[in-house]
């Protein structure tokens, strides 16, 4: 690439009034030349103020164009922007992120560099609000014991060729030779995606000098259902792909299944309740430590809430993807009526 080509920024959004205005200006504000660029926010019908914060920045900046998801689920916001994108490459974001601004430059440096053809870079959890609880989510969510060794959560020294990556920066031929994202996947779109990408000969690159920050969930709550449907809609890409992409899935899962068995068992076979105990009192022990490992530098408080919230990603990904198993693969009970709209991360 001797000049810079023309970007296109795709961002599916839905209800994100409090970061919205946030992650627009970081990317106006973008190194890339700003001749060379647009913008295409695809807003899911949101019933906040997003639509009228996003309506004044396409008043005042031709680089922004304001497009309707009326699917509402983020691969087909994704599948509307791409078919209306204009750019050479085309970058995939999210409103709950800020970027820097080399984001871009770098994204597609790396592409020329490697002959890559998505390009993904780190992504820098922080907390949504500044209590006990948003630390300790946004810590869980970087931390090997909470998400395992997914390199685009917990860092990377070097570049790697991966499987996936958050988000993504792609040249815009990939998607005339591989097709869209699937709609049948309100989450995990981009897992799908990449793993179609690598076998027909492509490649995905993490570059960890690409960086981005995004805003983790502000409750427990709200982080276990996120998890839920993770774990929930892996399944099914693992169905469509014909196998399971990533070991370190079927972890939360198969704790979860030992764990019910063992306890199941427990009043009848004294092997069960070692087991049992082993598997509680090494889970505990895991939190825990790294619980207290993370006080010196958060706090006592966020350092004892530190151990829910690796709870709360472990069971509702868990608890998730044994359900999914059940309906995506098995074919018993209904379809998850918990298919949230959302544009949170996909891995």
């Amino acid at each position: 690439m001797t000049t810079a080509p023309f970007v296109s920024v795709i961002m599916p959004c839905l209800n994100e009034e409090r970061f919205i205005g946030a992650c627009l200006d970081s990317i106006l504000a973008t190194q890339h030349p700003h001749d060379q660029m647009e913008v295409l926010v695809v807003d899911g019908m949101s019933s906040d103020r997003t639509r009228a914060i996003v309506e004044e920045y396409v008043a005042r900046d031709p680089r922004v164009r304001l497009l309707d998801n009326v699917k509402h689920i983020t691969p087909s916001a994704l599948n509307v922007a791409i078919r209306a994108a204009r750019g050479d490459i085309i970058v995939r974001m999210d409103a709950h992120v800020v970027y820097p601004p080399e984001y871009i430059p770098r994204s597609i440096a790396a592409l020329a560099e490697t002959g890559a053809d998505n390009v993904g870079g780190v992504v820098v959890t922080r907390p949504a609000t500044p209590t006990a609880v948003g630390r300790a989510i946004a810590i869980a969510l970087s931390h090997p014991f909470g998400v395992g060794n997914s390199r685009f959560r917990i860092g990377s020294r070097e570049r790697r060729w991966v499987d996936t990556v958050a988000f993504g920066c792609f040249r815009a031929e990939v998607f005339q030779r591989i097709g869209l994202f699937d709609e049948e996947l309100p989450r995990n779109q981009d897992d799908e995606l990449n793993f179609r990408l690598n076998k027909q000969g492509g490649r995905v690159l993490l570059e960890p000098s690409v960086v981005a920050y995004y805003y983790a969930r502000e409750s427990l709550g709200q982080l276990a259902r996120m998890w839920y449907q993770y774990g929930y809609f892996k399944p099914l890409v693992a169905k469509k792909v014909g196998r399971v992409m990533n070991l370190r899935q079927l972890v939360p899962a198969c704790f979860i299944l030992c764990l019910t068995a063992s306890a199941a068992l427990s009043p009848w076979f004294d092997g069960a309740q070692i087991a049992f105990a082993a598997m509680t009192g090494s889970y505990a022990a895991l939190s825990i430590g790294s619980g207290l490992a993370a006080a010196r530098k958060h706090g006592l408080a966020c350092a004892l809430v530190l151990p829910i919230a690796f709870l709360a990603i472990h069971v509702g990904y868990g608890v998730g993807f044994l359900r999914g198993v059940a309906h995506h693969v098995l074919g018993l009970g209904k379809s998850s009526p918990d298919r949230e709209p959302t544009v949170a991360l996909t891995r």
